[in-house]
């Protein structure tokens, strides 16, 4: 299975506590549901289109517990997305987590070594493995070249403050724009899918003049 992030970012790219004010206060974050007032049908037809890729969802700790806590309560079956998130198989990387806490059905707590037990499930058969939310794990994930896939609804507004996608000391990467899946949508929210190209450097160039012109020199 490909591996993919997919998540909401704000335009200085916090992800944190997107969908209620009390999604996630840790490190005394106070802004959370920032997302809210910029949903819209649009933006919902985008995360749909994520949704219907998935084949299995691996999550961190914090995200399984509070999207555990909401999905399952969501039982109208023509909910794309609870019916994914409510059936399909759910990976939980915690070393504390216990298998009856684990009870949003079908769950299996991964407690081995993160980057070897990552790289088992990509082998499964399927089109994707999912992670949404999840900002640890997913540092994690960029800093060892795991993720096959980001996708991304970065949405007019800046926060501030929060967990960032990539914080600083990220390691270094450059990514291509699948042009195709990227968009801006009414309203002004970008969609962006994006590979990455390559990991732990990126290009660097300078402009200069050559003969009254102004040119770029890459390398």
């Amino acid at each position: 299975m490909l591996l993919s992030v997919n998540t909401f970012i704000s335009l200085d790219g916090v992800m944190q506590g997107p969908g209620a004010p009390d999604e996630d206060r840790s490190d005394g974050f106070d802004r959370g549901g920032w997302l809210v007032p910029h949903a819209s049908a649009h933006t919902n037809e985008v995360v749909e289109s994520w949704f219907r890729e998935a084949d299995a969802f691996l999550f961190g700790r914090t995200s399984f517990n509070l999207l555990g806590g909401y999905w399952p309560k969501v039982t109208e079956p023509d909910d794309l997305i609870a019916t994914k998130l409510n059936t399909l198989p759910k990976y939980v990387v915690s070393s504390t987590l216990t298998d009856e806490e684990a009870d949003w059905s079908p769950t299996t707590v991964l407690r081995g070594e993160l980057v070897d037990e990552v790289r088992r499930l990509k082998e499964l058969p399927g089109r994707e493995l999912q992670v949404h939310g999840s900002w640890k794990l997913v540092q994690t994930l960029h800093q060892a070249g795991l993720v096959d896939v980001y996708r991304l609804l970065q949405y007019p507004v800046v926060v501030g403050t929060g967990k960032r996608l990539f914080p600083d000391g990220s390691t270094p990467a450059t990514f291509t724009t699948v042009d195709e899946n990227s968009r801006v949508l009414p309203g002004g929210v970008v969609s962006l899918t994006l590979t990455p190209a390559s990991l732990g450097a990126i290009s660097a160039g300078a402009y200069t003049v050559d003969e009254g012109r102004s040119a770029t020199v890459l390398g």
